[in-house]
C-alpha cells in the first residue's frame, strides 16, 4: 500500500474527471487538508469532490462563511475554507469538533490556519503548478488515509 499518490492535469476539466472517479471511491470518516498557493485550485478540487458524491447544485468557497456544509445521500461533507481565520480559537466558538465524526468527510483549504484546533488530517492534497495545469501530490498521513489512498491507486 502507496503512503503517496501523485497525478498531473492538464487543465481543470482533467482535475475534475479525476475528482469525479475519486469521490466514488471516498471512504467515510475521512479529513482531508488541502495545500496550495492562491490560485492552485483547492476550491475546483473540492468541488469536484462534492459533485462527484452526488451534489447537483452550486459548490461555493466558504471564505466568508468558514465552512459550508453538504447533506448528501450516503453521507455529510464539511466544506472549510480558513484563508480568512484571524485566530484559531474562532473555530471553538463555531463548535467545530462536531463537524468531525465517523460518518462525514472533512474538506479543509487553508488548514494551517486552524493549527492547534483541528484534527490531523488522513491525507494531505498538496495543489502545485505543473505546465499549465496542476500537480497533485496526495499523501496519506493516517491507516484511514493509506487506505483511502489505496482506494485511489
Amino acid at each position: 500500500m502507496s503512503d503517496t499518490l501523485t497525478e498531473h492535469f492538464i487543465d481543470e476539466d482533467a482535475m475534475l474527471a479525476w475528482c469525479d472517479l475519486g469521490a466514488k471511491k471516498l471512504k467515510s470518516g475521512l479529513v482531508i487538508h488541502l495545500q496550495g498557493d492562491l490560485g492552485m485550485g483547492k476550491t475546483t478540487w473540492s468541488r469536484g469532490i462534492i459533485q462527484g458524491m452526488g451534489h447537483e447544485g452550486r459548490v461555493k468557497s466558504p471564505t466568508y462563511t468558514l465552512v459550508e456544509p453538504y447533506e448528501l445521500s450516503t453521507r455529510k461533507v464539511y466544506h472549510f475554507d480558513l484563508y480568512r481565520l484571524a485566530d484559531p480559537e474562532e473555530l471553538e466558538f463555531m463548535g467545530v469538533r462536531d463537524y468531525f465524526t465517523d460518518d462525514t468527510l472533512c474538506l479543509i483549504e487553508w488548514p494551517e490556519k486552524g493549527a492547534g484546533v483541528l484534527p490531523e488530517a488522513d491525507i494531505e492534497v498538496q495543489l502545485t503548478q505543473w505546465q499549465d495545469g496542476r500537480c497533485m501530490t496526495c499523501k496519506a498521513l493516517t491507516k484511514k488515509g493509506e487506505q483511502q489512498l489505496g482506494a485511489w491507486s
